[in-house]
């Protein structure tokens, strides 16, 4: 059985929606200093295409969270990886790859508010809203997409094609 990529949105397109989640990241965050919450591992190269053009003083700090294996959910999301540093009463974005059903969002913003955030936002690059299953909106979306298996720019399947500098569909 040989598997398939098919591209969705090529690096051009990507690096348009950086920039432009950037200028409005930039614009709502001036004056204020922001700590970037990177959702590893499929947020890296997004976050990092995304923290150097916002254009406020940020910090970063990284989280790893687990509720898939293979291309199924498990329906149960663990953190993996915690914070390294305090974000009790920071400005606070968290920065995703994807929002799916949105319960591992959902499951992280409540640990997050629950460290004292002074103020929690959510900006992910691809959002899947048609497969929702809770009430999460994302303050900023890059790119809204359709129920496919995405890989690329980040996004993998049992940690391939991470690498990849566009987003693919994944047709096993």
């Amino acid at each position: 059985m040989s598997t398939k990529l098919q591209l969705v949105y090529s690096s051009g397109q990507i690096a348009a929606s950086v920039g432009t989640l950037a200028q409005r990241i930039g614009y709502d965050y001036a004056g204020e200093e922001l700590v970037l919450v990177v959702v590893l591992k499929g947020a890296l190269f997004f976050a990092a295409d995304l923290a150097r053009q916002i254009g406020v003083p940020l910090r970063l700090e990284f989280i790893k969270l687990s509720s898939y294996k293979g291309t199924s959910s498990t329906g149960t999301v663990t953190v993996t990886k915690g914070l390294d540093g305090s974000i009790a009463g920071k400005h606070v974005l968290v920065v995703e790859d994807i929002v799916d059903t949105g319960l591992t969002l959902k499951f992280l913003l409540g640990y997050l508010n629950d460290l004292g955030v002074r103020s929690l936002k959510v900006c992910t690059l691809l959002d899947k809203s048609g497969r929702r299953e809770v009430s999460i909106t994302p303050d900023y979306v890059g790119i809204p997409c359709e129920n496919k298996f995405l890989v690329g720019y980040g996004l993998d399947v049992d940690e391939r094609y991470r690498e990849l500098p566009a987003i693919y569909e994944y047709i096993p």
